[in-house]
């Protein structure tokens, strides 16, 4: 898989210009030469310094059909042994261990996880002791935080002066109950974070051109982001039908929480838009495997 696939889809520029007025909107696209894994990485979060991180596309795995060829999912009917190797492929190019993995397990709730030594290896090596949870946090170095999405929002946290990560996956449950929030308030709470000291990415995902919801959906946005909602949720292209702007709402979690909005990345990138090049369920109708998104807290 080329990038000749790749089209940013990009927020409109006066939108741009109007809300997020000095934020980062770029994610840089990287290749390891060695076995042609193209992954994507964010400028923000790559400027604390002391990160490795990275999010996988589609490019460089064995895996074969609609799941090719870099998918990060077992339960999509892949062989196991071909989503090993794709997990030991995405790990060398970025540099991490595989053996060092801790995943979470996604059922689009708000449950973020304290993760310790003793959780290292669990979702690869070692069977997981937990579930129900779609974000993970920690300030053990060495530690690979891995979360997996193929349309919702990857969020990454990084906070630089007290030495702590965050990961969490935000789908439209998610966003709702503002699992970013909960993230930060979760390393406020165990790592003493301050929020004005967090870097942050909004990962590739479905943008609001491509994402169409149900009024129900639409009415649980408009209670949750009163003062926003107008700009989170316009009409859709048929009655009763209206378009969602996860990018934007989870802009208002971040800063809600406290975070700068200079600090704060926005992807650029529809996964929708490139599904050639990023696995998208909306896009593929469902055929898809899982892109993964990896933080890990470098030693000092």
């Amino acid at each position: 898989m080329k990038n000749k696939f790749f089209t940013r889809k990009f927020v409109p520029a006066a939108q741009i210009r109007r809300l997020w007025k000095g934020m980062v909107i770029f994610m840089k696209i990287r290749r390891n030469e060695q076995n042609d894994v193209v992954y994507l990485t964010s400028s923000v979060i790559e400027n604390t310094g002391i990160v490795t991180h990275g999010i996988s596309t589609r490019s460089g795995g064995v895996s074969q059909g609609f799941l090719g060829a870099m998918n990060l999912s077992y339960t999509r009917g892949d062989e196991k042994e071909r989503v090993d190797e794709n997990f030991r492929r995405i790990g060398a190019a970025i540099g991490f261990d595989v053996r060092n993995l801790v995943f979470t397990d996604q059922t689009h709730t708000a449950n973020v996880r304290i993760v310790t030594e003793e959780d290292r290896g669990k979702g690869f090596v070692r069977e997981r002791d937990y579930s129900d949870v779609d974000g993970l946090v920690t300030n053990v170095p060495g530690l690979v935080l891995a979360a997996f999405f193929a349309d919702c929002v990857p969020l990454l946290f990084v906070d630089r002066v007290n030495r702590a990560i965050g990961i969490a996956h935000s789908g439209w449950r998610g966003t709702v109950e503002k699992i970013g929030r909960r993230t930060v308030e979760l390393m406020q709470a165990q790592y003493g974070t301050n929020p004005s000291d967090v870097a942050a990415a909004i990962g590739p995902s479905i943008c609001s051109d491509c994402y169409e919801v149900s009024e129900d959906v639409a009415e649980v946005f408009e209670k949750q982001f009163p003062d926003t909602y107008n700009e989170i949720v316009r009409n859709g292209k048929e009655k009763g039908k209206y378009q969602l702007d996860l990018w934007r709402a989870n802009y208002d979690v971040l800063t809600q929480a406290g975070i700068p909005a200079a600090n704060i990345e926005m992807p650029g990138i529809c996964t929708c838009c490139n599904k050639e090049f990023l696995h998208s369920h909306r896009g593929s109708h469902g055929n898809r495997g899982n892109i993964g998104a990896f933080l890990m807290l470098n030693e000092l």
